[in-house]
């Protein structure tokens, strides 16, 4: 069962990997560059700021930073106990792959640019729901093109990427649960 799991998945991956061009590997290899979204974090806390003022994101900020440090290391064990190599480190497949990345790392099991993508995604979009009720479709889509970068770029797994999706979306979803409790009872005037 787990092997026709395993072959399913590298041949999805070999199927979305296989969709690249050079044409447009500048702007994937763009997008799964962690400093490009910069401005969109900045933008996502001022947004915050704006929503619940200076008390309460200084409180966001402690809770994301926990959340963002939990989610990515949380990932780190996983990938070092499951150990199972990123597609750009399987011989098997090597020949038959787009890789673009720079570079391939050892194990890819699962993804952390999902995982954070989608903490994020669903931490923001749930506490600013009220103000921007349309804001996390733009998250989660964002995310989703994050995911699909670490295919592109030959990194990481179809399965990789969905389960760094579930993950990250359970992390987000509990930070947001305890930034509530945090802000509700530290930041009232």
């Amino acid at each position: 069962m787990l092997d026709k799991l395993i072959a399913y998945d590298t041949s999805l991956f070999l199927f979305l990997n296989d969709l690249g061009s050079t044409t447009w590997d500048w702007f994937w290899l763009t997008i799964t560059n962690k400093l490009t979204f910069i401005p969109l974090y900045a933008f996502l806390l001022y947004l915050l700021y704006k929503a619940y003022g200076w008390k309460a994101l200084l409180i966001m900020v402690v809770t994301i930073a926990l959340m963002i440090t939990f989610t990515d290391q949380f990932t780190n064990m996983i990938k070092r106990t499951v150990q199972r190599p990123r597609p750009c480190g399987n011989p098997d497949i090597i020949d038959q792959m787009r890789f673009i990345a720079v570079r391939c790392g050892k194990y890819g099991y699962f993804s952390g640019h999902s995982s954070n993508s989608m903490a994020v995604a669903v931490f923001a979009g749930l506490m600013l729901r009220k103000y921007y009720k349309n804001l996390i479709f733009f998250l989660l889509f964002w995310s989703a093109v994050v995911g699909y970068s670490r295919i592109y770029v030959g990194v990481h797994y179809p399965l990789d990427v969905l389960s760094g999706f579930t993950f990250g979306a359970i992390s987000g979803f509990l930070f947001y649960k305890l930034t509530l409790y945090l802000v509700g009872r530290f930041s009232q005037t």
